[in-house]
This record gives C-alpha cells, structure tokens and sequence, in this order.
C-alpha cells in the first residue's frame, strides 16, 4: 500500500511533509557544527559530481570528468539521509522531513532554507519543482542545531511568491486542497544597505589594549622597517650623476601569531580545525565577494566555487564580517553584512550552498550592489575588501547589445566609489578572480587596477580554493594602512629625477626635491621596494647626502596615526675612483622592473598580432636577466622571473593558446609585479613552483590549511583528486 501510494504521490505532484514526535528511545546526537560545515561543503560537490553529463547542454570550459561510483547499498541509504546536510533522516527523531514531487527527502529545515535563497531545483536530480516548501513561524527548530542569526535577513527580490502546504496528520494521504495553503509574501531588497550586524566593540577593544604604543616608546612594536640602498657606495667626486639610483625598501611587521597559525593549532589529520583565527590581534574584516552564477558557472564549477566559498567562511573569525552577492543576468544580496559567528557562519553556508547557475553575466550589477554595501554599512571594520569571481564576459554594459562602443570601456564595470584614483590608499580594493579560460581577462584585470586590488588568473578549476586561501590570508594579516612614503632630498643641489612605483600612484613636487608615492595597506611581512633616480652633482667634499625617507601610516588597531623616518642616504666621493661594486639589492629590482617592462611589451605586440615579436621580447630579456650580477649570484627572484618569463613564452606559442590562457597569464603576472603582492596564476599556489614572489607567511600558511582539507578529508580526496591530478598536466600548446 505503501509503495503504491509513492507511486501515487508522485504521480501527482504532491508534497508530502511529515512531522513526528521525538521518542525516548531515539539517542542520535546533532552534528557538531564542524560537521555541518564539511557536510556542507561537501554536499555542493555531491549533485554537481554525479549529473555532470547532465549539465553537457550549458557551455562551459573544458574541465576533467568527474566520475563517482555508486552502489546499490548507497542508493537505499540516499533515502535515508539528507543530500543538504548529509546526516540521516529518522522517523520519531523530532524533525520534520519534507518529500518533494520528484520523490527525494530533506529534512524540512534544510530545503526550506534552501529555497529561501532562491533555489527551487532538487540538490539530487536537478528536477524543477512545482510546489515550494516554506518554513513558517511555527515551526519549531530543529533540536540541537544553531539558531539562526536575529539579524533580520532579507528575501531577495528574484524570489518569487511561495506557496506553502501544511503538514498532515498521518496517516491520512494528503489532499490537493488549496484552502490549505498560504501565499508567502514577497519581501524586496532594502534600498539603502544599513542592515550591517552591529560590531564586537568589547572584543576589538580589548585587541587594541597590547599594541596601544607608538614607535617611539618600544621599537619592538613597530609595525614598519625602512632600508635604504645607493647602487653604489662610493663615486668620485669630481663626476656628476644623472639618474643615480637608490633603493628605498619597506617591510611590515611579522605577525606574532599570524590567522593561520592560530588557526592550525587544533588541525586533525583528516579535518581541519573552524578554530576562530580572530582570536590573535589583528585588524577584523568587512569582505564582500561578488560571484559569478550565470548558466556557465553549472556543473563542477559551481560546485567548487561553493567549496571554496566554506572554505573563506569557516576560516572568518567572529570579528570579521562576510556578504555575499550573486549575479547572472542581475545581481542579489544573499544577506547583509553579517559576524561570522557560529550562527552567522552556519547561515552563510547554507545561502551559497542554495546557489543555481542560470543566466547571463552583469558584472556591473554584481560589483554595484558589492560598493552598495561598503557605502551603506553603519559601522566599519577597519579592513574592507571585495572579492569578484566570473568566469565569463559581461554581456549588458561592456559587449551588450547597444553598447555602441568601439573599444570597451572597463571603466563603466566599476562603480565610482571603487575605481577613484583620488582615494588615498584605495580604501576598498576589488580583487578579481578570472575563472577558466572563458572569462574577459582584460576587464578583470582593468577592474582590478583601478580599485588598486590585484588579478588571478584560475586556469584549472580545481585550485580555486587555494587561490582564495592566498587571497584572505592577506586580508586577515593587515598591519599597516594608509601608507605613504615621502623622500626629501637633503643635498642642496640635488633633484629626484624620477620614482619607479609600478601602480601605486607617485608624484616628483615642482622643485623635485620631494616626492611621495600613496602605498595603501601592508600585509604582515609583506616588502615594498621603489627605485629612486637623483641627479648627483660634483664635489669637492669627501661625502654627498643623498635624501631622506619618511613613512606616514595608521596602525589599523588602534586607529593611531604613526610617522617613521630614515637614516640619511650618503655615499662617499673620494678624489680617485676605486673599484665599483653594485648593489646586489639594487641589480635585482632593476631586474623585478625590467622584466616587468618585457611583459608589458610582449602583451601589446601580442594583441596587435605580433605573437613572433612578443616571444623575442621576452626571450631578449631573459638574455639580459642572465648577465646580471643576481643572475650569477643565483638570486631567487632573478631564477622566479626567468622561470616566469619562459612559461609567457611558451603561451604564446599560437593564437589559441594565447587567447586562452597567455593573456590571462600574463596580465596576472604583471598584477602581481605592479602591486608587488602575490596572484594565483598557474602552478603558483604550489610550493613546488618557482613563480611565487610576493607571498608571505600568512598567505602561505592558509595555502597550507586549504590543501591539508582538500587532501586530508576522505571525501575531498574522493571528489576532487580527479581534478587535482589534471593540474599536472601540461597546458596545451
């Protein structure tokens, strides 16, 4: 009769929802919410992994098939456990458990949060449903789980009305019975994004009690080191000098206990830790990521890209707070700018679990409502950043019907509020991740240099956890902010000739005898190097001081405005000229800055056509490179560029192969060389590679976290080693 009635039920497409009292002799224990999290993230994995074929008739990037045995035994268990949370559903277990037209279960709490975000499609066949459930105000929550954030979350306005059928008795079948049901009401968007969780101030107070101390009274808390270094120590002083060069060399403080290491403390082989890494003092974040669900991002790109977002919120700390947007055609906000505490965090997980790829691509709508709420937020932490993921091309402002433009315009992707060269530091930096090989490089990238944020290039999808792991282990290692240098020059007769800053914005004053260059945010152990060209004049005196370096910063903490000044620059001038010695560290950013030139060069000749022409560009530099002091002194950074330089020449071995990975290698590259911070781009997220300039410590111990959960889970490894063994191989040529 039973089965019959299934039958039946089905059929006609009915839901069933069944609510059953708790009973003494049931002992199962809730999950702990570290195994939410996983179940989590590993159930938007599952649906994508088994109905890839499915998914054929969305174009997509060539990606690695992914192919999951099954059993007859997992099917049978399939019905007895939930595909959203992954734990087992029970009569008598005092949950209510919902059975959708399509004939598989959930318990009601988990598909009605789904759906509450949005999706109306079944996370184990794919089926659209007909009937919605709808949790209501009298349901009770589930006994043992997180309570949801009081934060009053907002229904998106691409939800529809819900309808909603009751719960019946059993074990009289339900009836189609209208009067039984009730029409949801639609809740829009608020206009104004102010809804932000209030801030932890107790917490962020108690934080800034140890590091409330300027330069001067302890050395040891200094957030900021200044070195300075003349090409060369001595010239003779009856010789004048044009664009004689000096280094001015910066590097933030080492972290005492850096996010990552607090976070790893409490690793197990086989599940990373949701330890809090805002339990050491550092700067908490606003974070906002923008993400890409048009109809390309189906399959086993959504499905990472929902891994690697648990990833960011299982690794955020209470202090910091998290939005998400999504966009496709248009663009909503999942929730507000939320603490990602353990409601907070459990809330998040589901929203970008309930995501469905459909649409086209309105990256412009997605980063407007991103500055939206940077713009609207009462409070502010004092770090804030966005983090933009497509990996397609914007079809409505750029390459849209009626566009009418000869040449695209990136600038009309980025709100104003974001890509002003005006703003010191460029308080909010959009960092852009092009994912596969279908995404417009060039606007991300122009996205990206104008918020002053960088550009990775995700070629193989498998990685795009690791390249979000780089990403935040920055952000949540922030020491200095607002930087800016100033050099004075001390000789009367002197003038600086130029400052070679890369993108940072650098200005010489009318007289040339001041500069500055606006350095914006310093990451912990990050270093920044700038070439300074001074024309020396001749002198009769046995010594010439050159110029002087002053760094104006605040000290994110505290909020304290912090100076900090150089020793004089001077070199010798005897009467006869002695042997000359150059500058190790002088040859290598010259080295850092002409091959960056190369690069930029080689991409131009490559988009007029002339890829025989960039590859002699790059090939004549490596040339040069290689008959350099640090060449000979088997320098790192000059075996990085080399190595670096190589593999843009053999992307640009053809047209295709340029098209679809060189340019977004190389403008990566050149991201990471003009910011002087670290981009994913190839292999560079493994320790293996050499082209890993810029990352630091932080970054790379979070690299370290992202991979041990990849690998260190059972079913990372099941699901994913497909993908990961496909990184080895090369790329087409």
């Amino acid at each position: 009769m039973g089965s019959k009635w299934k039958k039946a039920k089905v059929a006609l497409g009915l839901n069933l929802c069944m609510f059953v009292p708790k009973t003494l002799d049931d002992s199962d224990s809730s999950p702990s919410h570290t195994e939410v999290s996983e179940r989590l993230s590993n159930a938007a994995l599952l649906p994508a992994a088994e109905n890839m074929e499915m998914d054929s008739s969305t174009p997509t990037a060539p990606v690695p098939s992914l192919k999951l045995s099954r059993s007859v035994s997992s099917s049978k268990s399939s019905k007895q456990t939930c595909a959203i949370c992954l734990t087992k559903m029970k009569q008598g277990s005092g949950q209510a458990i919902f059975t959708a037209e399509c004939s598989h279960s959930f318990h009601f709490h988990c598909i009605a949060s789904n759906v509450k975000h949005g999706n109306q499609i079944c996370p184990v066949c794919r089926a659209k449903w007909k009937e919605i459930p709808f949790s209501g105000p009298s349901l009770d929550p589930i006994q043992g789980r997180t309570s949801p954030s009081p934060i009053n979350w907002h229904q998106n306005d691409a939800l529809m009305a819900l309808v909603h059928p009751l719960p019946l008795p059993l074990p009289h079948p339900p009836r189609r019975d209208l009067s039984r049901r009730h029409i949801v009401p639609l809740y829009q968007e608020p206009g104004i994004f102010n809804d932000d969780e209030s801030l932890n101030h107790e917490t962020v107070v108690s934080e800034r009690s140890p590091c409330n101390k300027s330069t001067e009274d302890n050395d040891s808390v200094r957030e900021l080191e200044i070195k300075t270094y003349p090409e060369v120590s001595a010239a003779p002083g009856s010789n004048s000098y044009s664009n004689f060069t000096v280094l001015v060399h910066l590097k933030a403080a080492t972290a005492s206990t850096t996010a990552a290491e607090a976070g790893s403390q409490n690793v197990s082989r086989n599940q990373p830790s949701l330890t809090q890494i805002s339990q050491t003092p550092r700067a908490p974040v606003d974070l906002v990521t923008v993400l890409d669900i048009s109809g390309s991002m189906a399959g086993t790109k959504l499905a990472l890209l929902k891994r690697a977002m648990g990833f960011v919120i299982q690794n955020l700390g209470s202090n910091d707070r998290l939005s998400v947007i999504a966009f496709s055609s248009t663009a909503r906000r999942l929730f507000p700018l939320s603490r990602m505490t353990d409601s907070g965090r459990q809330q998040a997980l589901l929203a970008v679990n309930s995501l469905v790829a459909n649409g086209g691509t309105n990256i412009a709508e997605g980063l407007r409502k991103g500055a939206k709420i940077m713009e609207d937020r009462k409070e502010k932490n004092p770090v804030a950043s966005i983090i933009l993921l497509s990996d397609g091309q914007d079809n409505y402002t750029v390459n849209g019907p009626g566009t009418n433009q000869p040449q695209p315009n990136y600038q009309l992707l980025l709100p104003t509020s974001l890509g002003g060269r005006d703003n010191l530091g460029f308080q909010i930096p959009v960092h852009a991740f092009g994912f596969g090989t279908d995404h417009d490089a060039l606007s991300m990238h122009s996205i990206s240099e104008m918020s002053g944020g960088t550009f990775s290039f995700i070629e193989t999808e498998a990685v795009l956890q690791d390249a979000f792991a780089q990403c935040i282990g920055g952000l949540l290692s922030v020491v200095v902010q607002e930087l800016q240098v100033e050099i004075e020059c001390i000789h009367p007769n002197l003038s600086l000739s130029s400052l070679k800053a890369g993108s940072y914005p650098s200005r010489v004053g009318a007289d040339g005898r001041k500069g500055f260059i606006d350095v914006g945010d310093l990451y912990a152990d990050e270093e920044r190097d700038f070439l300074v060209s001074v024309d020396v004049p001749a002198t009769s005196s046995n010594e010439t001081s050159l110029l002087k370096v002053k760094c104006v910063y605040k000290d994110p903490l505290t909020q304290e405005t912090m100076t900090l000044e150089s020793e004089e620059v001077k070199i010798e001038r005897p009467e006869q000229a002695g042997q000359v010695v150059m500058s190790l560290e002088v040859d290598r950013q010259r080295n850092r800055l002409q091959a960056a030139e190369a690069m930029a060069q080689a991409r131009l000749a490559a988009e007029q056509g002339d890829l025989s022409g960039a590859g002699l560009i790059l090939e004549n530099c490596r040339k040069m490179l290689a008959e350099t002091i640090s060449a000979k002194s088997h320098d790192r950074l000059c075996v990085a560029l080399d190595a670096e330089l190589k593999e843009m020449q053999e992307r640009m071995a053809s047209r295709h192969v340029y098209e679809a990975s060189g340019r977004a290698y190389i403008l990566s590259g050149l991201s990471s060389h003009s910011w002087q911070r670290a981009t994913a781009r190839g292999d560079s997220t493994d320790s293996s590679s050499l082209v890993r300039a810029y990352q630091t410590p932080s970054m790379t111990q979070m690299l370290t976290r992202s991979q041990a959960m990849l690998l260190g889970s059972p079913s990372g490894q099941r699901l994913l080693q497909p993908l990961l063994s496909f990184r080895s191989q090369p790329s087409p040529r």
